[in-house]
């Protein structure tokens, strides 16, 4: 099983270029990073894990720029985010940064695609709650349209874009419906994000890990109704504290990569993590 790892990197912890080093050096699979652009002081949206709402929500580093300092300073590791608000982005600036991190990096991006839980935040960029999902949905869309191999317009409910010449290409070649990058969604189970997911992604990144072996046979229905193969579909748990059992129990359902959460700590702690979770590698 890959084993990658998820830290909100903040202008307090360590740094993008000492973890990414490490974390290669010693045999981890991947460096996934959340996304906030702000948190705006009066907000009325509880913290979803409840009480209050840790620092480093409010200091997160921009994932796209830190991940493009660790894709510079490594060969084989796997980048990706965990997750972008797609919503919260104008979606012909979010294609070209995702395409060309993927292409400079020889292709190890992951794009995990988020809705959001954060009123406040999303409605300053102008996202109407309700339709976050829709508008979601629509920009990826239009982002599969400028990561087409040829020049292809896009008309949608919340934006277009005309048949345009928009390089460079994400790496992977399309499989299915999907064009771009390796495409994960997040979010909790249910009928409308499986159908999400069969429409535009390769698979699923459930926070947690909660309740997978009654949520995995559903997903895999709405798969293959979909159409997809069966085989193709990705489940990688996500923000996971790791025990001996609780990965044999991954392992036993088929899943093939878990991303461990991290502290968001200094340079010292979140290397001793790191030798911690080594016994899983």
């Amino acid at each position: 099983m890959r084993i990658a790892v998820t830290i909100f990197l903040t202008d307090e912890t360590v740094a993008p270029v000492r973890l990414a080093r490490e974390l290669e050096a010693r045999g981890f699979a991947g460096l996934y990073l959340p996304e906030h652009t702000h948190i705006p002081v009066e907000r009325t949206t509880p913290y979803p894990a409840g009480g209050e709402l840790p620092r480093e929500y409010g200091r997160t580093l921009d994932p796209f720029v830190a991940l493009g300092q660790a894709a510079a300073v490594t060969e084989r590791l796997g980048l990706g985010t965990g997750i972008t608000l797609v919503a919260q982005h104008d979606p012909i600036d979010l294609a070209k940064q995702i395409a060309t991190l993927d292409h400079l990096s020889g292709g190890r991006f992951t794009l995990g695609v988020g809705f959001g839980w954060n009123v406040e935040e999303a409605a300053d960029h102008g996202v109407t709650w309700r339709t976050r999902r829709e508008l979601t949905r629509d920009r990826m869309a239009l982002m599969r349209a400028l990561w087409a191999a040829e020049p292809t317009g896009y008309e949608g409910e919340f934006g277009s874009v005309r048949a345009s010449s928009a390089h460079p290409k994400p790496v992977q070649k399309p499989r299915g419906p999907v064009v771009g990058p390796r495409t994960l969604v997040g979010g909790a189970a249910g009928p409308k994000l499986f159908a999400h997911i069969a429409e535009y992604a390769d698979g699923w990144l459930p926070i947690g890990g909660r309740g997978l072996t009654e949520s995995l046979p559903v997903l895999r229905g709405v798969w293959e109704d979909a159409g997809r193969d069966a085989a193709a579909l990705q489940v990688v748990p996500y923000a996971v504290y790791p025990t001996p059992g609780k990965l044999a129990h991954y392992a036993e359902l088929g899943i093939e990569e878990v991303v461990v959460q991290l502290p968001p700590a200094g340079e010292g702690e979140v290397l001793g993590v790191l030798d911690a979770c080594a016994q899983y590698l």
